[in-house]
This record gives structure tokens, sequence and C-alpha cells, in this order.
């Protein structure tokens, strides 16, 4: 499905210093993309949380670091605020008639999505509404910034663990995240609802285990026509099982792992 990604940000970096500059500064390991290639990521502050979800599509002399609308002048000056003594360059680009888009999968393939690059033009008709994006979105569980992961959140706690390399170098956030590495992970992670009956859970709504009444908390909701009643939820590491079964609003729910 078509998805118009109105309102995004695309920042152009470049200068001889540009993917030195990135490598230090996010997540992504800038230096092993090839040009063409699409990543997520974030920017993290020093204690390793998360300012910032990013994507970057590297060119042949130059990355564009993409970002969801309530992001864009944050992204810019946390770059801006870094780049003290290197050659980089900023450049704001506009996508060719106003509007980039992704090529998502239908629901109930949703896995795909993280691996949508981003098209530097209009969306093609049909477009998808945003109750079809925020289905897609929840299969796949893709954070969406303030929602589902803020800076209170680490990214390990989250999907984008999958982009983090601990073989990169350093950048700014990276000791703390490579220190919970090492001791064998996060206490909290987001997982996937299945949840039985109709209609959406409410967000905020608190996850009850039977070993731990407050087990975790619902950041995003949906009715999936795939899955049912499916929601975004932090559990603790000690029921965060796939497979297992919580209680959220009063219904039953199955913990499964993301994407779904």
């Amino acid at each position: 499905m078509n998805v118009a990604l109105t309102g995004w940000h695309h920042l152009r970096v470049a200068g001889a210093d540009h993917v030195r500059f990135l490598q230090g500064i996010c997540t992504i390991n800038v230096e092993a993309m090839a040009p063409g290639a699409h990543a997520w990521g974030a920017l993290l502050n020093p204690k390793g949380r998360v300012l910032a979800v990013i994507e970057a599509t590297r060119g042949d002399d130059h990355v564009v670091v993409h970002s969801e609308p309530s992001l864009g002048a944050k992204v810019a000056a946390l770059l801006d605020r870094y780049a003290v003594m290197d050659d980089v360059t900023f450049e704001p680009l506009e996508p060719a008639g106003g509007t980039a888009h992704k090529v998502w999968p239908a629901p109930g393939a949703a896995a795909a999505a993280w691996d949508a690059p981003i098209v530097m033009a209009p969306a093609p008709a049909p477009v998808a509404s945003d109750d079809e994006v925020e289905i897609v979105r929840v299969e796949a569980g893709i954070p969406r910034y303030g929602v589902d992961v803020d800076e209170d959140a680490f990214p390990f706690e989250t999907p984008l663990t999958r982009w983090l390399d601990y073989e990169k170098g350093c950048y700014v956030g990276q000791e703390p995240v490579f220190r919970v590495h090492a001791r064998g992970g996060a206490a909290r992670a987001l997982r996937a609802l299945v949840i039985e009956g109709d209609g959406p859970v409410a967000v905020g709504a608190i996850v009850a285990h039977a070993d731990r009444p407050e087990a975790g908390k619902v950041t995003s909701s949906v009715v999936s026509p795939a899955h049912g009643a499916i929601a975004l939820a932090y559990l603790h590491r000690s029921v965060w099982e796939p497979g297992g079964a919580v209680e959220v609003d009063g219904r039953r729910a199955t913990i499964r792992e993301l994407p779904l």
C-alpha cells in the first residue's frame, strides 16, 4: 500500500566529513551502508536514551536523514549542535511534488514495512488511509516517537534493536547501550499483544500477569483484519516471553514477538 509521508523532514548531510560525523552521533553504521541503502536508527543522549528515531538513505556523496513531522526541528538542532569541527553541511530537501512516500505491505504481512525505502516523490493513488497505516505500523512494531518511544526509552527496548551494530565504533550514547548488551539485556521490551474480544484496548492500559499485577503498559492499540485486536506494550522482562498469557482491560492477551 502507498503511504504518504506528509510533513516528514528530509535533511541532506554532505561534506568531506559527513560519514565520520554521522557515524559518531547516531546508532546507524553509516560506514557500512552502500549507496542507495536504507537504515533505521536513533539519536541518543549520553545516557543512551532515545532523543529521536531516524531513517537514513545513503547517496554517493551524502546521506539523507529522514524524521517524522514532530522531530524535524529537533533532529536538525541535534546535528547542528555536534557539528563543531566537522566539514559537514546540512540542507533541507523538498521531495518532488512536496511529499515523499513509502510502499508498505498490506495488513498481515507487515514485517516488510521495516525495509521499505523512502521515495522522494508523492505517493501514487490509491493512498492508504491513516487507519490503514496505523494497523501496519503496529503489526510491524515500528515505534512512533512520543507514543511508543521517548526520552525515557533505550533503543534496545524497542524493535530498533535489530539495527544496533555492536561491532560499530564509538557514538553518542554507545557506552550504556553496550554495557546493557554485555550484561544480558534490558529490564523491559516492547512486545505485541494479541487480545481476545472485540474492539481496541485503551492506550495506557496496564498489562497484568499472574505473577506481576503491573507487568507493563499499552502504548498503541488497533484492530487488525489479520490478527484482531492487537497492541504494542512495554513488558517487564520477567513476563515478556512470547506465548505467555497476560490480561489487559479485563481481556486475555497472548504475548507475541514483533513484527507480527
